[in-house]
Formats: C-alpha cells, sequence, structure tokens
C-alpha cells in the first residue's frame, strides 16, 4: 500500500508542507502556500512530489516495490 502524504518543501523559501497526494494523476504544477512560488517537476522527474517530496508519487513507489529501487 502506497504511502499518500508527502511533506514537499520549496526550493523558494525552504519551508515545508505536508499534502495528499492523488492516486490517479501526477501534480505537475503546486503553488507554495507560503511565498506563493510556482513549483513545477525537476527534469526527468514526473511530478512536484518526485522533484521536492520526502516520499515519491503512488505510481514511482508502487514501481520501486516491484522492480526494486530506481
Amino acid at each position: 500500500m502506497p504511502l499518500l502524504e508527502s511533506t514537499l518543501t520549496c526550493p523558494q523559501c525552504g519551508k515545508s508542507s505536508v499534502e495528499t497526494m492523488p492516486t490517479d494523476a501526477c501534480l505537475f504544477f503546486y503553488d507554495c502556500p507560503h511565498c506563493g512560488a510556482r513549483l513545477k517537476p525537476k527534469p526527468g522527474d514526473c511530478c512536484v512530489f518526485c522533484s521536492y517530496g520526502n516520499v515519491p508519487c503512488p505510481p514511482v513507489q508502487a514501481k520501486r516495490a516491484h522492480c526494486g529501487p530506481v
């Protein structure tokens, strides 16, 4: 069972927010509630959770569970 919460840390202001990840879609944009910066995935990442979260998105978690560490 994948974890559904991830702590996103804004690279602009350094503040963190706990967010619930969708299980059926990737989150491509995220507006930091602290400074208003719009985050988008880093090159090679599928979503903002994979780029800025402490837990990757559910599809990546599932892939790691089936294939080992990525």
